[in-house]
Order: structure tokens, then C-alpha cells, then sequence
């Protein structure tokens, strides 16, 4: 039989990146292929054939296939989602419309809220209170809850979230409506807020619930379709897919919760990036992923990835775990146009794979950063995709000039345009996501990746103050190349709200109840004791605020000492996010946090070796500060140790990089590339 293989797959909006790990050799492959936005799972099936085809192992060989999607995202950005109800106490079905007063545009004069995803007419009550302390106050109307569930089945819904007031406390209520629904309505998807999400705060545990019942459709129908094609394809492997805190899921748990992969895709590169911080000494990394759709920012600080508790897809707000993201709608293929003031814009609308930016040669017709950096010669017309997919500049030029009429500018003008305002809009997502957590750029390394990031980060760095970014191995496909590493993660938490002083035995009786569930959910994954781990966090905030942090706790210690170092590390991330901390003002426990980890067996990766010297393969006119230049067009596979002086183009099989002016690169540590801007006299 042949030695196993390990493929990691991450389905963008443009191309579907695949890795492939060699357990025998240890070997790495990077494939990258059209994604199929009709059907995911079928770009998904090929991509694997092909890259079985080219790297010569049997498809019988892989053992385990570890898939980052964003089919639940797209659902929920496009609102391709099924008729659904909600199910609440008596008196509260008006949560999901009031949501938060919050004002998202303070400039505003008109607000026009987005309709919520399930409409008024059917949110329905049933009689019950269970207090915040846990105890049944108003019993549960079992014939309330009956007549809801005929009306239901009369309005023909195929998903319905219950979220009873305070289910978190005690869910005795929330399981048996959920018992009465699933016996009346067989085949509608019923989700219980007590099991995605059993925490305080009604509105976002409610909206938590409800994108969970209406994506089981959605995703339990893709799962299907694409267990059916990886038992004909690959019988022997595992599947799993990644989950928004970074670590994978079963297909039946992913099923069962999918509003866990509203980040699948992104929190692959965030993986990736920690992984990199530690094997190039880098603890402070900003890693940025731009691919056809997106450009996605995460923060590596002190050697770690930022986790949130709570985050927001489409401005509706996800309390789950999940990477610290920020995502803007700026990727290779993002569309630009001129508004009514006659400024030039760039996205959020993107040309995508079908028909894609016009130099494709797919039909599409709108100028988009690939046209334009096709036109500053930054990409290659005939080696791109390592010259599988040879692109057209006549047909770029064609999509550039209705705006370069409309801004009066010549067509390489307009492009540099494009690429100017593009640069400064990825600048922005950049400096927030930095600002809000109290850092700063120039204390930071720019790790960029994603197929069209490359001839972008040096001029961002620069516009940062950045003056070091690393190109990794394997660029284009770095998100797959992080899910590869990835393990098993169960997230799971107990409310426990108390003074952080008196909550030891709270905590611990909550601990207990919290590892019996995390080991109970690896034995179900058929995780060996010897690979689990229990990662412990709790979540704080000083006497009277209504936000809090999650800071690390240690082991899970909840006694005297234990708390007391989760108190000082709270007080310090305090004043690092908001400039001051109260060390006399009493602190607070919110919830109780567990990760539980299962390790699934890795190969060791071979390290990337650098080949010998080739020179220079080419000379181009590249578009630098306000002109051509002749610029050396290098392939990364040849570089040796001595350092390349910008402008410089680097390519490689899947992506470029763009080393400009006062810049200069040098392969180092593990094969990256890593350019510096240079000091000027």
C-alpha cells in the first residue's frame, strides 16, 4: 500500500488551493485550479485528480482531506438562505428586528436597517421563564409550543432556531421544544441555542442560532454531495472542515453546526501565520491574504493569533470563537469604476472566476487589479499560472479605457491609479486592525500572501512604515498550507457571571462539567488520550462595563494563585487595547472557556531547499513611480543567497512579487523571501 497522503484544500471565490503532504518523503506540493462556483465540491474533486496526475500518488493513498469552505459565508452574504422561523419566550419576539442601537454610521441622517433574516410574522412565543440563576420560574406550555409547531409546518419552513431568555442557565426548556418540534416537523432543521451558543446576551445568541438553523440546509446538502464524491475518488481518507477558530470538524458536526464556518477559508492563513512566527523567529507578524475576492488581515502579536468571542459576518453578529479577521473587498479580481463624483473605486463587487477580470480571456469585460497590474507589467502576459493560463494585455487595455475616458487619463495612468487606491485602501484594513488592539506597524513584519498579494505589500509596507515583509514558501496556497498543520477543535463554555474573587468554586464545578463534554466530543472524533489537550480562557471585565476580554488561563487553575495571574494578564491587555487599566476597580468573570484539542497525526515536512542560481530570466518595461522602467524579471526557484535590488520582479509558479525602489530581497530562513526597504543616505 502505498505511504499515506495528507491534502489540504481552501475553496476561494476565484481559485481552489490544494497542498498536498508526502508522508513517505515529507515532500510539499502547492496546485491551484479555477474554482467552481456552481458546485464547490466538484472544483474541489477535480483539483485533487489533477494534482494526483502531476505528483504521481495513487488517489486510494490519501488518508485524510482537510477542506476550508466559504459555502456558509457566501449563503449568508448572498441571502441564498431557506424560509426559517424562530421559536422565543413569550415577549421577546421582537429580538431579532430591535437587535442593537448601535449606530454603525454616526454620519448618517437616514438609517435604512437591513430586513433580519427571519421576518416578524414568523417569530413565535411560547410560555416558559427559566431565571438567569437557573431556576424554573413559569413551567414550559408543552400545548403552546404543539400549536407553534402546526403552524409551522403550515408555513412550509425548513429551518427553525429556539432561543429561550435564559437557556444558557438551564437549557431543560430549550431541549424539550426542540424534542416537540423535531417530532412534528421530520425533515426541517432545528437548532437550539443552548447547544451552539449558551451565553448571555439575548440579541447575539439569538442571531447566532438563527444563522446556524438556516445554514443546516445549506451545508448538510453540500456535505452530502461532497461525502458521496470523496467515498467514489478517495475511499480510504478522513474528511474534516475548518472551522472559524482555526481547527477542524467532522462532517457531522459541521452538519449539525455550521455557523462555526463562517470563517473556514481566512482562519487557514491566520493558522499559517502562527505557524511561521514561530519557525522564522518573527513574534510580531500582520498577515495579509489577497486573493481574487478579498483581502483579509490578522494579527500575529507576541507569537499568537488573536481570538475573538464574538464576530460579525455581513453586520450580523456570530458569538462563537473565532480568529480576529478583518476583510475588505479588495482582491485580484475586484472591480474597479467611477462614482457619480467621479473618483475612482475599486470593489466591493469582484469579477470572481466566471467570467473573471477581463485579461482571462473568459468574457468578462470590467477592468479589475489584475487588468491593471497586468498593464504596469508587474504580471507576466505569457507566465502566469506558470504559463497555463496566459493572459491577454489588449483585452485590458480595452476594459481600462471607458475609465481612463471618464477620468481623462491615459490607460497606463489609470491603471497606476487602480493600483494606487487599491494599495491605500489595503494600508487602512491594516493600520485598524493594528490601531484597535494599541500596536504599532513599525514594530511589525508583513507577511504577504495569496496569489494576488505579492506585487502589492512592499509599496504598502511602505505606506506603513513597515520596512520588512516576508514572502513565505508556497504564497499562493499559504491558507491551504496552514490548514494542513490543522488538529481537532471542540470550543465549548459556561456562563458564569460573579466577582472574579469569590468565583473559584463556580469555576470549577463549570470546569468539570466543561471537560466531561470536551472529552466526551474527542471520544465521539476517536481522539486518543495521549493526543487531547484542554486550552482554558476566561472571559472578564472590571465591575460595571458591558465588554470584556478573554485572557489565557493557565492549565485551567482556578484556585487563589490561578486567578490572581489571570488578573494581572487581564489588566495588562486592558491597557494595551484602551491605553489605561483600574487595578482597584474589582474585576468580573463573564464565562468559563474550553478548546478542546485533539492532535491529529502530522508527517514531518521536509524543509524547503533553494536551487542554485539561474540569473536574470527576462527584461520588462514595469510601471515604478510615474513611468516604465526596465525592470529584471527573476524566478524564485533560482535565487541564490545574494540580495536582488529593486525594482525587481520575483515569479514563481502561482504568484509575483513586486520588489520596488530602495528595496531589496534575499531568500533566507526556510526558503523565505524576505525584502527590506533599504536606508536612504
Amino acid at each position: 500500500m502505498s505511504a499515506p497522503i495528507r491534502i489540504a484544500v481552501d475553496i476561494g471565490g476565484t481559485f481552489t488551493d490544494i497542498e498536498i503532504l508526502e508522508a513517505a518523503t515529507g515532500r510539499v506540493h502547492q496546485f491551484k485550479t479555477p474554482s467552481t462556483p456552481e458546485d464547490p465540491s466538484i472544483g474541489l474533486i477535480g483539483g485533487i485528480r489533477a494534482a494526483a496526475e502531476r505528483f504521481g500518488f495513487p488517489l486510494s493513498a490519501v488518508e485524510h482531506i482537510l477542506h476550508g469552505t466559504t459555502i456558509a459565508t457566501n449563503a449568508v452574504l448572498e441571502r441564498k438562505l431557506p424560509a426559517g422561523a424562530v421559536v422565543t419566550t413569550a415577549g421577546f419576539e421582537d429580538v431579532l428586528e430591535i437587535g442593537r442601537h448601535g449606530r454603525r454610521d454616526v454620519y448618517a441622517l437616514t438609517l435604512t436597517p437591513r430586513p433580519p433574516l427571519v421576518p416578524r410574522q414568523l417569530c413565535f412565543g411560547v410560555p416558559e421563564r427559566v431565571g438567569p440563576d437557573g431556576r424554573v420560574r413559569v413551567p414550559l406550555d408543552d400545548a403552546a409550543v404543539r400549536a407553534v409547531a402546526d403552524r409551522l409546518l403550515a408555513a412550509g419552513v425548513r429551518a427553525v432556531a429556539v432561543c429561550l431568555l435564559h437557556a444558557y442557565a438551564n437549557p431543560v426548556h430549550e431541549r424539550r421544544v426542540g424534542e416537540i418540534l423535531a417530532a412534528a416537523l421530520p425533515g426541517v432543521a432545528v437548532s437550539l441555542s443552548s447547544d451552539v451558543s449558551p451565553e448571555i446576551r439575548e440579541y447575539e445568541r439569538l442571531s447566532t442560532t438563527v444563522l446556524n438553523a438556516l445554514l443546516i440546509p445549506v451545508v448538510s446538502g453540500y456535505t452530502d454531495r461532497l461525502s458521496e464524491r470523496v467515498a467514489e475518488e478517495t475511499p480510504r481518507s478522513q474528511v474534516y472542515l475548518v472551522q472559524s477558530n482555526g481547527g477542524v470538524s467532522g462532517l457531522a458536526k459541521a452538519g449539525r453546526e455550521p455557523a462555526r464556518l463562517l470563517l473556514s477559508g481566512p482562519s487557514g492563513g491566520a493558522a499559517a501565520a502562527r505557524r511561521l512566527s514561530a519557525e522564522l523567529g518573527e513574534p510580531n507578524l500582520v498577515a495579509v491574504d489577497m486573493g481574487g475576492t478579498s483581502f483579509d488581515v490578522s494579527v500575529v502579536h507576541d507569537g499568537a493569533i488573536s481570538m475573538v468571542v464574538e464576530g460579525e459576518v455581513d453586520g450580523l453578529p456570530v458569538r462563537l470563537p473565532m480568529v480576529e479577521m478583518r476583510t475588505i473587498g479588495a482582491g485580484g479580481g475586484s472591480i474597479a469604476w467611477v462614482d457619480d463624483g467621479g473618483r475612482l473605486r475599486i470593489g466591493p463587487h469582484s469579477a470572481g472566476a466566471r467570467p473573471g477580470p477581463a485579461c482571462y480571456r473568459r468574457g468578462g469585460t470590467s477592468l479589475t487589479v489584475t487588468d491593471a497590474n497586468l498593464l504596469l507589467g508587474r504580471l507576466g502576459a505569457a507566465s502566469f499560472m506558470g504559463g497555463a493560463m496566459p493572459l491577454d494585455p489588449d483585452l485590458a487595455a480595452e476594459a481600462a479605457t471607458p475609465i481612463a475616458s471618464a477620468l481623462r487619463l491615459s490607460v497606463e495612468e489609470t491603471a497606476a491609479g487602480v493600483i494606487a487606491v487599491t494599495n491605500s485602501s489595503l494600508a487602512t484594513a491594516i493600520r485598524l486592525s493594528l490601531f484597535e488592539k494599541g500596536l504599532d506597524p513599525e514594530d511589525f513584519a508583513l507577511l504577504s500572501f495569496g496569489g494576488a498579494g505579492g506585487v502589492h505589500a512592499c509599496d504598502v509596507a511602505d505606506d506603513l512604515g513597515i520596512d520588512r515583509v516576508i514572502f513565505p514558501p508556497h504564497a499562493s496556497t499559504l491558507s491551504a498550507w496552514g490548514i494542513l498543520w490543522s488538529d481537532i477543535v471542540h470550543d465549548l463554555a459556561a456562563t458564569e457571571i460573579s466577582p472574579l474573587a469569590e468565583a473559584g468554586p463556580r469555576l470549577k464545578v463549570a470546569a468539570g462539567r466543561l471537560a466531561v463534554d470536551g472529552n466526551r466530543l474527542l471520544s465521539e472524533d476517536g481522539v486518543t488520550e495521549a493526543a487531547r489537550r484542554f486550552d482554558w480562557s476566561l472571559d472578564l471585565r472590571y465591575a460595571g462595563q458591558a465588554f470584556d476580554l478573554a485572557v489565557p488561563l493557565d492549565d485551567g487553575d482556578v484556585s487563589p494563585a490561578g486567578l490572581t495571574a489571570a488578573a494581572a494578564r487581564f489588566h495588562a491587555l486592558h491597557r494595551q487595547r484602551f491605553s489605561y487599566d483600574e487595578p482597584d476597580t474589582p474585576i468580573e468573570v463573564v464565562a468559563l472557556r474550553l478548546a478542546s484539542v485533539g492532535r491529529l497525526p502530522k508527517p514531518v515536512a521536509a524543509r524547503e531547499t533553494t536551487a542554485l542560481p539561474t540569473g536574470i530570466v527576462e527584461r520588462r518595461p514595469v510601471w515604478t513611480r510615474g513611468g516604465f522602467t526596465e525592470t529584471d524579471v527573476v524566478q524564485r526557484d533560482g535565487l541564490g543567497a545574494a540580495p536582488i535590488a529593486g525594482p525587481a520582479i520575483v515569479e514563481e509558479v502561482y504568484t509575483s512579487a513586486y520588489i520596488p525602489p530602495a528595496w531589496e530581497a534575499v531568500l533566507e530562513t526556510f526558503g523565505a523571501l524576505v525584502a527590506r526597504r533599504i536606508a536612504q543616505s
